[in-house]
């Protein structure tokens, strides 16, 4: 773990397979001691600054409360919070910031934001998302993933949607721990060329990496189903047209009994339920979204341990 402090966390591509493997232990292994209420205050008098432009349930709360539970203290900053929402360059406050505090997390819009922060901070920066990354989501469901399953490696995995942040991470991410990533989106939404390219290089194989158009293709044989919203934040002024485009792209029962039997399903959340993901399925049996969701949190402590630590 040491080969970790100091350092960023702007995709999960920005750590080798043998790191990742090191993040998922810890986090299992700060799990377990919370659930057995055993001390883990690993960061006892750091300071993360959460630089936050965008909203957020998940991101924020679990940040926060992995902070509180390491031994650190977690500052919400919104853009109201901060001169950046009045034209303060980005690199002024990252330096200002890098004085101050021990982590900047920033959830935004631009990832060369992102870049740019990380470019000009003195400490670590943690990507909580992006327009085109959600790196921080990815760790936490493989962790889940490797919890409900056992292994990684060799999985294959059918995302079914808007080819964004999201899905982007999750490429990255299977092809890192050696799972097979089949994603099917409707023509123009497919994701970045440059990040299937990136997700094939990191793969065994390259035939590991599918872009399809069909999402019934796409989930046969599938142990694990993943699907975002059709609209992201942002995309608010296009939710009528991407319904139209999307609805044949929904996990229901119908798509998920053409999976593997003991397939699980996934959602980062928030969900639209009805649009892309059915009530009986985001609340059935193979439902592991709120695993997911918890694990937000034990995946944060391992990251901010990490680097911060």
């Amino acid at each position: 773990m040491d080969s970790l402090k100091g350092r960023d966390y702007l995709t999960i591509a920005d750590f080798s397979q043998e790191e990742v493997w090191s993040l998922l232990e810890l986090a299992r292994d700060l799990k377990a001691k919370q659930k057995a209420g055993l001390p883990h205050q690993l960061l006892k008098g750091k300071t993360l600054a959460m630089i936050f432009q965008k909203a957020s349930t998940r991101t924020r709360v679990s940040f926060e409360t992995a902070m509180f539970h390491l031994g650190g203290l977690a500052m919400f900053l919104s853009k109201n919070d901060l001169q950046m929402g009045r034209g303060e360059p980005i690199e002024d406050t990252a330096r200002v910031l890098s004085r101050y505090v021990d982590g900047i997390l920033i959830r935004t819009y631009s990832h060369q934001e992102v870049l740019d922060l990380a470019r000009y901070a003195d400490v670590p920066v943690i990507n909580g998302l992006t327009d085109d990354f959600h790196p921080t989501q990815a760790l936490a469901d493989l962790l889940t993933i490797w919890e409900h399953k056992d292994t990684l490696a060799g999985l294959k995995l059918a995302y079914v949607g808007d080819g964004n942040n999201v899905a982007h991470s999750l490429l990255l991410a299977g092809a890192l721990v050696g799972m097979h990533v089949a994603v099917a989106c409707p023509q123009g939404y497919e994701p970045n060329p440059a990040v299937v390219e990136k997700a094939k290089a990191l793969a065994e194989s390259p035939e590991q990496i599918q872009l399809l158009r069909e999402p019934e293709e796409a989930v046969r044989g599938a142990q694990v189903l993943y699907t975002d919203v059709w609209a992201s934040m942002g995309q608010e002024a296009e939710a009528a047209q991407r319904r139209k485009v999307f609805a044949r792209y929904q996990i229901n029962r119908e798509l998920l009994a053409m999976a593997e039997p003991e397939a699980i399903v996934m959602h980062c959340l928030p969900a639209h339920r009805g649009e892309e993901i059915t009530e009986e399925v985001i609340e059935g049996p193979q439902s592991v979204v709120f695993d997911e969701a918890e694990n937000r949190m034990h995946a944060h402590k391992a990251i901010l341990a990490a680097l911060l630590g």
